[in-house]
């Protein structure tokens, strides 16, 4: 996947990308010969724009290696201590610089939305791209090799739209929201020499949902198979788009109709996670062993061994979810899900040095709001000298990785939501919350909106949301807990009982801080029986 440079070839005006024009410095005063030169270098955008202004960052290539990433990771890290240094009111311009930082000024100030929205590793079904992208090799070196072909080649249709989803995918794997607008500008490229490209416009869906733009990507889903019925990516996306709009029943459907169609790990994944919501959690089990036995890209074994990895961790069985993560290490020692997962269950089986160990190996890499907050809660659980400075650390980075989403078009509010209800301003958990409802009805944004209420000490407002997120059978632990603590607030002691006992049947370590309040709960509602 890979830009081009071609400065043999005429310049015609309507050949020119005028939006890899607009990610280069001065390229509006490029003369007309230089035009495809110009769409070649769009591809690589990030290392044209930000290295280049960079002295120490000479080395780093287009794919965006680990020296780039690295240097991602230590700017997130500058900016959360600067955070540290100063008042609360000033973090949002830290994030913000941050944001901006990033993008080597790609994207403009005011482009960092107040009503943004979630990682691309937010959603808990699975990612809109096919791991299939990973099952070659490196993905970095597949990106520097395409970008190599297109800049012999930038006709390429399909190179243009392999481009911008290996940027999908690179963007969810390396936790880094900027290769989006690289993603949409490939896209875009790929669309407009071949318009109604099948794989263009599911990559579209695919970027949409890494967005969590969902209703777009079911629109850009449903136009691409229209093209081409058996997309593989495309019905993925679907499924993904209707799973996190809300819409269960017609999910489902979508999922019986890809396995019908084009039956594989993709679709497996996406079919098992149906049915988990719907509470059939031995359908989904027995849908992702079968994928992990038809599995044989080191890519493919990785992504199902974690997916059974996560489905055992939220079932309490512990033992079972570090085999299955094991497993999937084995196959590729750097995937995140499976370190993260990993970490997670060390953490809930009271190993809680090798699980801080984990973890921190986790966010050096990748800081991600999710395992930000996991790590920030572990030091807090911990309570060393020094881990409350850390925790705060962590709570800090997730504010300036929000800011960098936003500013790349993510939609960050249930992120927002989710880290803010429990570590920092509960008004803008609720705000968030409230816009991530607005947007889509599922049991996760119920859930979000039902706990930033109840922080928020509107607990009879937020039972009706608590008792949706619970309310198509999906066993969460965390779900029943704030169910129980919401209902124990509104004087329903039975149910908050029978709930939050649930909760830590169910997984006795769903959450560090969760279930030490769900025990110290019970004993209370116990003591006042």
């Amino acid at each position: 996947m890979a830009p081009r440079n071609d400065d043999s070839a005429p310049a015609h005006e309507d050949d020119r990308d005028r939006e890899g024009q607009e990610v280069r410095e001065g390229a509006d005063d490029a003369p007309p010969e230089a035009a495809e030169a110009a769409e070649a270098e769009a591809a690589g955008a990030d290392t044209a724009d930000t290295d280049a202004a960079r002295p120490d960052a000479a080395g780093a290539d287009a794919a965006g290696d680990g020296s780039a990433g690295d240097e991602r990771v230590m700017a997130v890290r500058r900016v959360a201590a600067a955070g540290r240094r100063w008042r609360a009111g000033q973090l949002a311009t830290c994030a913000l610089l941050l944001a901006v930082a990033l993008t080597g000024g790609a994207v403009a100030v005011g482009a960092v939305r107040d009503g943004g929205g979630a990682a691309a590793a937010a959603a808990p079904a699975s990612s809109a791209v096919s791991p299939e992208l990973l099952a070659g090799g490196s993905l970095d070196a597949s990106i520097a090799s395409l970008q190599a072909h297109l800049r012999a080649q930038p006709k390429d249709h399909d190179g243009w739209a392999t481009l911008g989803l290996a940027y999908v995918e690179q963007a969810r794997t390396k936790g880094d929201p900027s290769r989006y607008p690289q993603a949409e500008k490939a896209l875009a490229r790929a669309l407009r020499l071949a318009p109604g490209n099948d794989q263009a416009l599911a990559g579209r869906a695919a970027l949409a949902a890494a967005r969590h733009d969902f209703a777009d990507a079911l629109t850009y889903a449903d136009q691409a198979l229209k093209q081409n019925p058996y997309s593989e990516r495309a019905l993925s996306s679907r499924i993904d788009a209707l799973v996190e709009l809300g819409r269960y029943d017609e999910a489902s459907k979508a999922a019986d109709t890809a396995d019908a169609r084009r039956p594989g790990v993709p679709v497996f994944t996406r079919y098992a996670y149906v049915r988990e919501l719907r509470g059939d959690v031995t359908a989904a089990h027995r849908v992702l062993e079968q994928a992990l036995s038809t599995a044989t890209s080191r890519g493919d074994i990785a992504y199902v061994a974690a997916q059974l990895g996560q489905l055992s961790w939220n079932q309490g069985d512990y033992k079972a979810a570090l085999r299955y993560y094991a497993r999937a290490l084995a196959a590729d020692d750097s995937y995140l899900p499976a370190l993260e997962g990993r970490a997670r269950t060390q953490a809930a089986s009271g190993d809680t040095a090798a699980a801080v160990k984990g973890m921190e190996l986790v966010v050096s890499r990748y800081p991600l709001p999710a395992p930000l907050v996991e790590l920030g809660e572990l030091y807090e659980a911990r309570g060393a000298a020094g881990d409350d400075a850390r925790a705060r650390d962590q709570y800090a980075l997730v504010d300036a990785w929000i800011a960098l989403a936003r500013a790349n078009g993510v939609n960050a509010d249930l992120d927002t939501a989710l880290a803010a209800a429990e570590h920092g301003d509960k008004a803008s958990a609720l705000r968030a919350a409230r816009a991530e409802w607005a947007r889509r009805h599922t049991v996760h944004t119920a859930d979000a909106l039902a706990w930033a209420l109840h922080v928020n000490g509107r607990d009879q407002e937020a039972l009706p949301y608590a008792r949706q997120a619970t309310a198509t059978g999906y066993r969460n632990a965390l779900f029943l807990y704030h169910r129980g603590m919401i209902e124990r607030a509104t004087g329903h002691t039975g149910d908050a009982r029978t709930h939050l006992a649930a909760a830590l049947k169910l997984n006795p370590g769903f959450s560090p801080p969760g279930a030490r309040q769900a025990r110290s709960a019970l004993e209370a509602l116990g003591a006042a029986k």
